[in-house]
């Protein structure tokens, strides 16, 4: 079973570890050039516990274990940003994603338009986001110390979030 929860302080070290190996994994992915690294915090316990105190943060849940998270940015009058989703590779292409983010969807009834960004070459996300009912809405210049551009996407009203 999948299922969100708010994270708690007690869950940033298993979040921090579960992060750190998506986004090592994705290094697979970046074509040669690139920076390394992932997006900020993302190996940082202290990084992720300050979010989780400020901030809506998700821990997702696959039978009762941490795979994964989810972090929201509210933005005020009904925009909120996706600011980041992962599930640890060894739980990848299960589904929950998806459903994490539907559960996502319904935590916030409120939201009226989410927005989020992501690199152009993590074609796989692409794919899930637009699976998921995000509008692909611009590519942001190359970001030379990155190595690489940004897709940025949005998600307006209830019923895209049924979009399979």
């Amino acid at each position: 079973m999948i299922e969100i929860e708010k994270a708690t302080s007690r869950d940033a070290e298993r979040l921090t570890e579960t992060q750190t190996r998506t986004f090592q994994d994705d290094n697979k992915l970046k074509p040669p050039g690139c920076n390394m690294g992932g997006p900020s915090g993302y190996d940082s316990v202290e990084w992720n516990a300050g979010w989780i105190a400020k901030t809506p943060y998700y821990k997702i849940l696959f039978d009762g274990q941490i795979v994964g998270g989810i972090i929201v940015f509210e933005l005020g009058e009904g925009l909120y940003e996706l600011g980041r989703i992962w599930v640890d590779p060894d739980f990848q292409n299960r589904g929950i994603g998806q459903q994490a983010v539907r559960q996502m969807f319904e935590a916030f009834p409120e939201a009226k338009k989410w927005i989020l960004g992501t690199p152009s070459w993590a074609i796989r996300n692409q794919h899930f986001y637009e699976k998921m009912g995000f509008v692909r809405v611009r590519e942001t210049e190359v970001d030379p110390d990155l190595g690489w551009s940004g897709v940025e996407y949005e998600w307006i009203g209830a019923n895209q979030a049924k979009k399979e």
